[in-house]
């Protein structure tokens, strides 16, 4: 199962915006890794914060995967989106456990530029979410 499961899950999710797969697909021992905070967010709820958070902001009519690499229970999905007229340019790393739910999610942002548009944004939907 592992990653070919939990990688169709994941494109449906962000297809569809649907919060609710999105719960579903997270382990509960989940850790996210975000470009913005130097310390792993650990638990369910926290990664499922993150991740509700980043699909509101960057999840834009623009944004869309441009190759995907798999291996194993790792999947490494490259992507663009337009941000503020910003070129966002990034990387989703997730690891699957045997069940394809997400046990671990690492994000990375480039340019300097994305990462403040995106930190701004992301901050300011985390309080609203909460």
């Amino acid at each position: 199962m592992g990653s070919n499961t939990g990688l169709s899950a994941w494109h449906a999710v962000v297809k569809n915006k649907n919060l609710e797969q999105l719960n579903a697909l997270i382990a509960d021992e989940a850790v996210f890794h975000s470009p913005l905070v130097h310390t792993p967010q650990a638990g369910k709820a926290l990664t499922l914060a993150y991740l509700t958070a980043a699909m509101h902001v960057l999840a834009n009519d623009s944004f869309h995967y441009v190759r995907e690499v798999s291996e194993g229970n790792h999947s490494v999905l490259e992507f663009a989106l337009e941000l503020d007229d910003i070129a966002v340019n990034g990387v989703d790393m997730i690891t699957w456990n045997d069940d394809g739910k997400i046990i671990d999610f690492k994000v990375m942002i480039r340019p300097y530029q994305a990462i403040e548009a995106v930190r701004t944004r992301m901050a300011a939907m985390l309080e609203k979410l909460k």
